[in-house]
């Protein structure tokens, strides 16, 4: 049994009267580690020691070191990458495959910005005013709460702490009270990177007491969030009555598109990557799959032969295909879909309930689903489900494939599979969503924004626009003329 304790100042400590409370291991079904039950007086510490270290020497330091430091972070980050994969499978039950790339790609994020560190650049304006110069400062916005989900705990954290580092900013992160032994430990390398006490700081705990302190502490300039839509709008609305910026990347119902003319096998492929992949446990699944009828009778042979192939097992297996869902309420969440799917009249053709593995004494595993006859007004095609479990609506022609695609209240991903690429220009324009794939899915990098539309979320993750996330400007007139002016007109 482990105890993972706060990390606050550059030093771990135990939260504020000593709590802790019991993380398990999703495939084992057993208590692996104890977390610090953080308060509202942990977060104050946090929040206090993280504006410390904005007004003294991470302030001051120049933009250059600060980059050089992120390198640092990033060399550590391969070095540790293989640890930091095992407690995070140990922690949300995803597959070793999967949480190894991660880990061993979250490096790049801080090696890239940690590059751009010192090419933030303000600029000359030259004004319609005689006798002024005018420039523009680009600045950090200051203390940042990072609240970070359990599907990807260090992967979603680095899209925002890159940038934000980047940028001169400290940070607090509260990460899923599910899965918070990775942040905590990925925190200790930045006492070996070189960063000083309080750039970063980690809070566990809950959300009701730790992540609304953090979002309400009155000296927390930002909020970057990845959760659900609805947790999300509550953030937004607290964070309006003290005006602070907000970053939310929240959920999806991202639309699969296959049109007649794509490469079928690697379409099924691509279909079986967009939902039984990570579990279907991620915000970007393709969990409404769009066939073009003519093509539908032999996809759905093909895709229904591929999943059934797909082996449940432990996640650090390199076999296993599909673990675990990762926590209890998702768990039975992901079970109510299926039961309103089928209330609904859509026809389980796979899948369709829970399971047990051999070997596991955890009881959270759930079939990789099928539903065909699906129309999309109904709630399995609405609304996030968030586990494996696929709805399949056939399209006629381009036009229906469009209106089914956009008929939804997010707008996060899609995906398109053709050979023309005339078509894929044209869906590329008329998808209301915030990343097209075009004959490939899941494809993500530090190099390029990401981030939703409608209730998928504001702002932009990665890429160099993301950095003026976490930047405020400031405008800059100096008079060069010596001569006094009338002092009651507006110059």
């Amino acid at each position: 049994m482990q105890t993972y304790d706060l990390y606050i100042d550059g030093a771990r400590r135990p939260a504020e009267g000593g709590r802790t409370f019991d993380t398990e291991n999703p495939y084992t079904g057993k208590v692996w580690a104890k977390i610090a039950h953080g308060t509202e007086a942990d977060v104050d510490a946090a929040v206090e020691a993280a504006d410390r270290a904005l007004a003294g020497e991470w302030g001051t330091m120049t933009a250059t070191a600060r980059g050089k430091l992120m390198m640092r972070l990033a060399d550590l980050c391969e070095k540790h990458a293989a640890d930091l994969a095992a407690t995070e499978v140990r922690d949300n039950g995803k597959l070793l495959a999967e949480m190894g790339g991660q880990t061993r790609y979250i490096g790049e994020w801080y090696r890239y910005f940690g590059g751009l560190a010192d090419k933030i650049q303000g600029a000359v304006i030259p004004t319609d005013k005689k006798g002024i110069f005018n420039f523009t400062r680009r600045e950090p916005l200051g203390v940042v709460a990072m609240i970070t989900p359990w599907n990807s705990p260090l992967l979603l954290l680095a899209w925002k702490l890159a940038p934000a580092l980047a940028a001169g900013n400290t940070a607090v992160v509260k990460p899923s009270e599910f899965t918070s032994a990775s942040t905590l430990e990925f925190a200790e390398l930045f006492k070996e990177a070189g960063f000083p006490d309080g750039v970063l700081n980690v809070v566990t705990g809950f959300g009701q007491d730790v992540g609304a302190a953090l979002v309400a502490h009155r000296k927390v300039a930002k909020i970057a969030f990845t959760g659900s839509d609805a947790s999300g709008a509550r953030i937004y609305q607290r964070a309006a009555q003290d005006l602070k910026h907000v970053t939310l990347e929240l959920g999806g119902k991202s639309p699969n598109i296959v049109f007649e003319d794509a490469d079928l096998e690697a379409a099924v492929m691509g279909a079986i990557s967009g939902i039984f992949a990570a579990t279907g446990q991620t915000c970007i699944a393709g969990s409404r799959l769009l066939l073009q009828r003519s093509i539908k009778e032999r996809f759905m042979e093909r895709l229904i032969e591929v999943a059934k192939a797909a082996k449940m097992g432990d996640p650090m297996d390199e076999g296993t295909n599909v673990g675990p869902i990762t926590t209890p309420p998702q768990y039975k969440k992901v079970l109510e879909y299926i039961d309103i799917a089928k209330g609904e009249g859509a026809t389980c053709v796979l899948g369709g309930k829970p399971t047990s593995v051999e070997g596991s004494t955890g009881t959270m595993f759930v079939e990789p689903t099928i539903f065909t006859g699906v129309r999309n007004e109904m709630r399995i095609a609405q609304e996030e489900v968030f586990g494996p479990v696929l709805a399949v609506i056939d399209f006629e022609d381009e036009d229906e494939a469009v209106q089914i695609a956009n008929d939804v209240d997010f707008g996060l991903a899609a995906g398109v599979w053709t050979s023309s690429i005339g078509r894929a220009l044209r869906m590329s324009e008329r998808l209301k969503v915030g990343t097209v794939w075009v004959n490939t899915y899941r494809a993500v990098s530090y190099t390029s924004p990401f981030g939703g539309y409608k209730r998928s979320g504001l702002g932009r993750e990665s890429g160099i626009e993301s950095v003026n996330e976490f930047l405020q400007t400031k405008s800059v007139w100096i008079a060069t003329e010596t001569s006094a002016a009338n002092p009651f007109v507006m110059k």
